[in-house]
């Protein structure tokens, strides 16, 4: 019965798109443990399957996003596991590079658990590098600002071109000339 599921679904564009989640950087959950939800069956959608960890990327959207509008270009990172000594934020090239790395080692059973990632934004043309902020609030969101130079538009340069009347008699037609092969 499952199968009927499985054709419909290689036929339709839809397909791709459990490959286009996590759409946003925080969904990738930086190697969290594997939870209940993870190990459901899979849920029936627009006539295809999905696993329950797309669906809920789905629900979750919104967690870090990149906002570029004319007055400021943003990054917002749900960072919670990390502390702020565990982060750092640097521009380099024009770029603006976010490194993480938690590392966690417990005596009483030896465990060891590690958390790293990094991450690359390229800054609008319109931002100077040297105005780059950066801040975080308890809750874990961190946020990287840079503002948009206030660049005027080029003036609109416009040039009237004359029109010249010229006496046809003084035009000579143009001949036809024929080649031939």
């Amino acid at each position: 019965m499952s199968n009927q599921f499985v054709i419909p679904s290689m036929l339709s564009n839809d397909w791709w798109k459990a490959w286009d989640y996590p759409e946003r950087i925080m969904d990738q959950f930086f190697g969290m443990e594997i939870g209940d939800s993870d190990l459901l069956a899979p849920l029936k959608y627009r006539g295809y399957m999905i696993q329950p960890r797309t669906q809920a990327s789905i629900a979750k959207s919104g967690e870090s996003e990149v906002k570029n509008d004319d007055k400021k270009f943003q990054v917002s990172l749900n960072v919670k596991h990390f502390k702020p000594e565990e982060l750092e934020v640097k521009v380099e090239d024009n770029y603006i590079v976010i490194h993480g790395k938690h590392e966690e080692k417990t005596a009483e059973n030896d465990s060891f658990c590690s958390r790293e990632f990094i991450r690359r934004y390229m800054l609008p043309k319109e931002c100077d590098s040297e105005t780059v902020t950066s801040s975080m609030i308890s809750e874990g969101i961190l946020t990287i600002s840079a503002p948009k130079k206030n660049v005027e538009p080029p003036p609109e340069k416009v040039r009237k071109v004359p029109i010249e009347m010229s006496d046809e008699s003084k035009t000579k037609p143009v001949e036809n000339i024929e080649t031939s092969g």
